[in-house]
């Protein structure tokens, strides 16, 4: 009988925890890609518009080379909550 009061105790306490897991937002995804880059040493400094719809983020703007492209659209993917990128990045040497 014990074990069964700490056991309905436990559920009590934990299940509002888990119920306040909070969704990831479209607009915490575009924070969260824009710092990711901000960061990065190849990529920080470069104007790239971050935008996202249901985990998908597109990026936009310009970037000096094609690394550049690639390894911004790599920091996207791997930021939590991101189901895909789409990368409308230009190559533009100015």
């Amino acid at each position: 009988m014990r074990l069964l009061s700490v056991a309905l105790l436990f559920s009590l306490v934990l299940t509002p925890l888990f119920a306040q897991s909070k969704k990831i937002t479209d607009d915490m995804l575009v924070d969260q890609v824009r710092v990711k880059l901000a960061d990065d040493a190849d990529v920080g400094g470069q104007r790239i518009d971050v935008d996202a719809h249901q985990g998908s983020v597109t990026l936009k703007g310009k970037v000096r080379t094609d690394k550049q492209k690639e390894k911004a659209a790599k920091i996207a993917k791997k930021v939590k909550g991101v189901t895909g990128v789409v990368n409308q990045l230009v190559i533009s040497p100015d």
